[in-house]
């Protein structure tokens, strides 16, 4: 086996490449979550007729891409704020927040903790534990969130656990938070994924909570990260206002915010694409439930985190085999609490997932 020491993130393609000598053109990634079926069909077919649109300057408020967001997640333009990403968002919001001290719910993606760092705030973790596999225990939370904490951050679903909470547990939360003093950031890059997505969302919360912000982006279930088009929902217009007046002005540009528009309206896309994670989610469920070696969690979103089980095959043996057929999972010891027998990967076509599992399943 190669010896490397890399741990990569879904887009780390580059070095891949320089690593393994496969072409990044070859490699189908499972690792960055990413819908599989490509662009919104009719982003692909109208954006080119837009092209004019880069000889002016977009929108300062964004008034017209707002009002499409608004009606796509079922809330108040005025309660939408778009942003260069949801990366943007999540710093900008922690700029304005300025929380001393967070609490996040993990394992989880590691942007949280890094920006909360960049504004001299601490960071501390609240467990999710592989015996409950993973799902979030309310009654603990709700101990855990003392009048010290001035953030708590979830991820829901949350990444790499593909664990999730509905909205009444989300509204217990918001209740104690509210109680004592503390904001709550929920990040629903992955929720659209979810089967359970109308009960799981927590952007009703919106209407009835000051203490919650919600962010959302395009590039895993629009399939279009390089276009880098956040959005923030919050009821909270002095905060929204707060964080407006941090903002870079433009910083979507024209293109963007058309193919925004476009893309929240591709009800076609949006249907098949729900189709097509649910069936394969299903169907590789059922697959690896047939398997002794691993131990998977139920995935709700997009992607599968599974446990090796037998003792002498780690997560970096299962990449470098899939890697070598040109398939990149992600190797999950880098996330907190986890170690080196957690691997995960997301749902791509049938015929995708059958070339991974073949090859995992072979190791295993």
């Amino acid at each position: 086996m190669l010896e490397h020491k890399e741990h990569f993130h879904g887009s780390d393609l580059e070095k891949i490449e320089a690593i393994y000598g496969i072409k990044k053109e070859d490699i189908t990634s499972f690792s960055a979550n990413v819908n599989p079926l490509g662009i919104s069909y009719r982003l692909k077919k109208e954006l080119s007729s837009h092209i004019d649109a880069i000889t002016s300057y977009p929108d300062r408020e964004y008034t017209s891409l707002r009002k499409c967001i608004a009606e796509y997640v079922h809330t108040d333009y005025k309660n939408i704020l778009t942003g260069n990403g949801s990366t943007e968002l999540i710093s900008l919001a922690i700029q304005i927040l300025k929380p001393s001290k967070a609490l996040i719910a993990g394992p989880t993606y590691s942007e949280y903790e890094h920006e909360i760092s960049l504004y001299n705030g601490r960071s501390h973790y609240f467990r999710l534990q592989e015996y409950d596999d993973f799902n979030l225990d309310i009654d603990a939370l709700q101990k855990a969130l003392t009048s010290k904490i001035d953030l708590l951050v979830i991820c829901n679903p949350n990444n790499p656990t593909s664990s999730q909470i509905d909205r009444k547990t989300m509204r217990k939360i918001l209740d104690t938070c509210k109680e004592k003093g503390i904001f709550v950031m929920v990040d629903e890059t992955y929720v659209e994924f979810s089967k359970d997505y109308q009960d799981i969302t927590s952007v009703p919360l919106t209407e009835y909570y000051n203490n919650i912000i919600i962010l959302r982006g395009i590039s895993k279930f629009f399939a279009a990260p390089g276009l880098r088009l956040g959005y923030a929902i919050c009821g909270n217009r002095q905060l929204l206002k707060e964080i407006e007046s941090r903002k870079n002005p433009w910083t979507i540009n024209s293109l963007a915010a058309i193919a925004g528009e476009i893309m929240f309206k591709d009800t076609d896309y949006i249907n098949e694409t729900i189709n097509l994670i649910s069936s394969e989610r299903e169907r590789v469920c059922s697959i690896l439930e047939q398997v002794s070696g691993i131990k998977f969690y139920k995935p709700h979103a997009n992607f599968i985190l599974l446990r090796i089980l037998k003792d002498k095959i780690t997560s970096e043996d299962l990449f470098d085999a899939a890697i070598k057929k040109g398939l990149m999972i992600r190797d999950c010891s880098t996330f907190p609490f986890l170690d080196n027998k957690y691997i995960r990967f997301c749902f791509m076509k049938p015929e995708d997932n059958d070339a991974l599992l073949k090859v995992l399943l072979d190791l295993i």
